[in-house]
């Protein structure tokens, strides 16, 4: 079977940086950030992922970009060629394949939380949240997503929510790379820009700020511990959106005129910057009505509904909110399905609309079972959280460290001292951090979520075992 080279690239480089911020700015930069850097030393902890950031998120997104422009194909098959250029094995496919594979994983739960967001941004609109408190904000989320009342009325509505979702994701990447993903990303994200500054300039206004940045940003170097530089990193992976063969696939189609470690700092610096100011459109609201800042979806389909139905102008701004939320994952979603469609479409004789329709089949099929089986979600968000990105990161860096030479990518990152630092950093320093984190990290979150007893060297550095209850 035929192997079809990218022909077609971005139609400019703000275009291209648009779907790139867009890929990276997600639902993990609105929950999981400001959450996971007030409880783990507030100002400490962003100090540590800016550094997790620039010294393993950086120079890993340069190496996927650099190796996409290169191979000029999917993740799979852009990995494979390099190798062969090199004389190596193809087995190094397994690169690519961990990669998209792990997007797809991610995308299948991915979607489903997206069809929640439209539910509670068609609940804004209905003006649903005003006066409710805390017990009845619960109930109304486990309604929404078939846990409550009428769970099967609820569920086949969140069918056709996710089914209404894919399409518009099959439709978006079955145009193209310049008439689906690059148009989408030209629009949305900039008013993804506009709506966030709307929603931190209200929270701010009618909000505690003080207590925001309180929670957000003061040292608390007494909390930080051996587990926060696993949240660190493991956060920067998520939320930048490496490991996955995104950016390799993004980067199959940059022009050559396109500067890779500029537009790497770019798109590592947005994301950064998105995620910590996503934290003063949330928290400043929920400290002023006193709510407890809860992480995960608890904050986001709980207490944010609370917040906004109790505050003036709330009602307003709910929408906005969840709006803002919902072009974020749109943008994510679509650079997802990127990944496996990129693969399909160098099928001969797969058109990238059936590649796309395929996808969205498939993802919808396996969606469904989310829906009615959601205790799924915590496993599979477990699986490709901790173990699958930072094993598709760190089979991504021995790659380009190791396994491809010097000059393969000094044509596309350049010569001199960034390419000195970025190989220095690649050979020694980010793979034996990445295999640190991936070791450790795993064997903390089985302790943690599933009570997995630990031997005595490691709780030494994660902590002791979590005690089991009463019976168990």
């Amino acid at each position: 079977m035929e192997i079809g080279r990218k022909t077609e690239t971005w139609g400019s480089k703000f275009g291209f940086i648009m779907a790139a911020v867009g890929s990276s700015v997600g639902l993990g930069n609105f929950w999981r950030f400001p959450y996971t850097a007030g409880e783990n030393g507030g100002g400490a902890f962003i100090v540590i992922y800016l550094v997790s950031v620039a010294f393993v998120g950086l120079p890993l997104l340069m190496a996927e970009y650099s190796m996409g422009r290169k191979s000029g194909m999917s993740a799979i098959e852009g990995v494979q060629s390099l190798a062969r250029a090199e004389g190596k094995s193809l087995n190094w496919g397994i690169v690519g394949w961990v990669g998209t594979l792990t997007a797809t994983f991610i995308l299948s739960f991915y979607l489903v939380i997206s069809a929640w967001l439209m539910a509670f941004t068609f609940q804004a609109l209905g003006g649903n949240f005003t006066g409710m408190d805390a017990a009845s904000s619960g109930t109304n989320f486990n309604n929404t997503i078939g846990q409550g009342e009428h769970p099967l009325v609820s569920k086949w509505y969140m069918l056709l929510l996710l089914g209404i979702f894919i399409a518009a994701n099959i439709f978006v990447v079955g145009r193209g790379v310049k008439g689906g993903i690059e148009r989408a990303a030209t629009i949305l994200m900039p008013a993804f820009f506009i709506m966030l500054v709307v929603v931190v300039g209200f929270a701010l206004t009618t909000g505690d700020g003080a207590a925001a940045a309180e929670f957000l940003l003061t040292p608390k170097w007494g909390d930080v511990g051996f587990n926060t530089f696993l949240e660190a990193i493991g956060q920067a992976f998520f939320s930048i959106g490496i490991g996955v063969g995104l950016m390799i696939t993004y980067g199959a189609y940059l022009s050559r005129q396109t500067n890779i470690p500029q537009s790497s700092g770019i798109v590592a610096g947005s994301d950064t910057l998105v995620a910590m100011v996503a934290g003063f459109a949330i928290f400043p609201i929920v400290f002023a009505v006193g709510l407890d800042p809860a992480g995960g979806p608890s904050l986001f389909f709980v207490s944010m509904p609370v917040a906004f139905g109790s505050i003036p102008g709330g009602g307003f701004m709910a929408i906005i909110f969840f709006g803002l939320a919902l072009f974020a994952a749109f943008t994510s979603s679509i650079s997802l399905m990127e990944v496996s469609v990129s693969w399909l479409e160098e099928r001969q004789g797969v058109t990238r609309f059936g590649a796309a329709l395929g996808m969205g089949v498939i993802l919808f099929l396996v969606g469904s079972a989310y829906v009615f089986g959601p205790e799924y979600l915590d496993f599979m968000d477990f699986v490709t959280g901790n173990l699958l990105l930072p094993l598709g990161g760190l089979l991504a860096v021995i790659f380009a460290g190791w396994v491809l030479s010097r000059d393969m990518l000094t044509t596309e990152i350049g010569e001199g001292t960034i390419m000195n630092v970025w190989r220095f950093l690649m050979r020694w320093f980010v793979p034996a951090f990445l295999g640190f984190v991936l070791f450790f990290g795993f064997f903390d979150k089985i302790q943690e979520q599933y009570n997995v007893p630990l031997p005595g060297f490691m709780t030494m550095l994660l902590g002791p075992n979590a005690e089991l209850p009463a019976g168990e």
